[in-house]
């Protein structure tokens, strides 16, 4: 802290304790704070210290459901709806073709490993695929 702004001790003391923490914990600290006040932390408009700024902000949490859209079937229309009905087996042979027909089509939200899979071989059947 500068000579010129000075704190009272119980400051000192939490700031103290908030620089033993690790980044973790920091993002824990920050999502509890957020949730306490009901505020959102945001990044300060004038510049800051570089540990300030590091404290402040949370860790991302990586995400891991996605919506798995077929932007576009191509031109192997037959080995895309045969992908379809692999991930969406309760689709029938018409409801599968109808849903690749209606490009863009979600086929829906799946975990991280099973969308990645859908969208490999979505795309090996000559699929255009996206994850959201």
């Amino acid at each position: 802290m500068s000579e010129e702004k000075k704190v009272s001790a119980k400051i000192e003391k939490i700031i103290d304790s908030v620089a033993e923490l690790t980044v973790i914990e920091l993002s824990e600290l920050v999502k509890a704070l957020e949730e306490k006040f009901d505020v959102k932390a945001v990044a300060a408009a004038a510049p800051v210290a570089a540990a300030g700024a590091a404290a402040a902000a949370p860790v991302a949490e990586e995400k891991n459901e996605f919506d798995v859209v077929i932007t576009s079937a191509g031109a192997n229309k037959i080995a895309v709806i045969k992908a379809v009905r692999e991930f969406k087996p309760e689709l029938g042979l018409k409801e599968a073709k109808d849903m690749v027909d209606a490009c863009p089509a979600n086929l829906g939200t799946m975990k991280k490993d099973a969308a990645n899979d859908a969208k490999a071989k979505l795309e090996a059947a000559g699929a255009q695929v996206e994850l959201k």
